[in-house]
């Protein structure tokens, strides 16, 4: 995976105006966070942290979040907390809106209602810092006690979306799909989890089953050409973790990431870390990366910033103002 790039491209992405549209929060508290609570258990960075680490299965991966994650996440204020310090840290990257997930089998864990998560998380923002957030559900939820809440959820008044996590080869159910229309009826924006390790018929039962807006990953579309037509053709976001699919294996290199197929397709692409806490990844390194390893041009990497604000949660008036600062950008640089 080749990040260096030269100095004018790396200052371009730092004066980019950016947003972040697939963060899971709990794989997102900063590490210093974690290992301030445990020093001699999480002392030195991660070695999954080094660029060209690759987890050998998925399993692994989780296990280690698991182990992390869990260690800091006892508490909404807990989770105030960790997002105070995680906006902070995107502000100082020049990211202007954020989607982030959290996930809701913490509710049943912790005994913790799902809309005080909701509220300490959004009461962390600083002003003029936007933030939208998200309850990812897993495929096979509905059961116990989270059947009440994924049928409450479309009453949340400060959720804004719904988002399915885990396995993409387990299949949908019934309820899922019920589930969405009812999140869409409320206003929430839908989006699913598909085609990062599966191929492209996980991607098209999501826009089919579910009728999501939008796709988390995603990257399997690339290999049907008729799939990648409609996703360009109907404007439907992905919203690509390069650097994870790269260290999850997903991807073969990241010379060979199908952003850059499905990019030059005319589909949609937005650029997130997802799991932070685990690949030690800053969103300018996901930049760097398009731009180091796939020959992402100043003009294009504005296209994927400008795409960010195109499909973020915002009134237009707002969306206006951050793409008129890219397009400014763009013609000085």
């Amino acid at each position: 995976m080749n990040t260096r790039i030269d100095p004018e491209t790396a200052a371009f992405i730092d004066r980019l105006p950016k947003t972040e549209t697939h963060l899971h929060i709990e794989a997102a508290v900063p590490y210093r966070l974690v290992a301030g609570l445990n020093p001699e258990k999480f002392g030195g960075d991660p070695e999954s942290w080094a660029q060209e680490y690759r987890f050998d299965t998925f399993k692994e991966f989780e296990d280690r979040l698991f182990e992390m994650a869990l260690e800091w996440y006892t508490s909404a204020e807990r989770y105030h907390e960790a997002a105070r310090a995680i906006f902070e840290e995107l502000r100082a990257e020049n990211v202007r809106y954020l989607e982030t997930s959290f996930h809701i089998g913490i509710i049943e864990f912790l005994g913790v209602p799902g809309e005080e998560i909701v509220q300490a998380i959004k009461e962390a923002a600083p002003a003029g810092f936007e933030v939208r957030v998200f309850m990812g559900i897993w495929r096979d939820h509905y059961q116990g006690a989270l059947k009440t809440v994924i049928d409450e959820m479309p009453n949340w008044k400060q959720l804004d979306g719904v988002d399915i996590h885990g396995s993409e080869e387990k299949p949908l159910e019934e309820w899922n799909a019920r589930a969405w229309e009812e999140a869409r009826a409320a206003g929430k924006l839908t989006k699913a989890h598909a085609g990062e390790f599966t191929g492209a018929d996980s991607v098209r039962e999501v826009l089919d089953f579910l009728r999501v807006e939008r796709v988390e990953h995603g990257i399997g579309a690339a290999g049907d050409p008729a799939l990648v037509e409609r996703l360009a053709r109907e404007g439907i976001p992905l919203d690509i973790c390069p650097i994870s699919n790269y260290k999850l294996r997903a991807v073969e290199s990241m010379e060979r990431h199908p952003i850059r197929r499905l990019f030059d397709a005319g589909v949609r692409c937005t650029v997130s870390r997802d799991d932070p806490l685990i690949f030690g990844n800053t969103l300018h390194q996901e930049y760097a990366a398009l731009a180091g390893s796939l020959g992402f041009t100043h003009a294009e990497l504005a296209a994927i910033a400008r795409t960010g604000f195109e499909v973020a949660l915002l009134p237009d008036e707002a969306k206006r103002k951050h793409i008129e600062e890219i397009d400014t950008l763009l013609r000085r640089s």
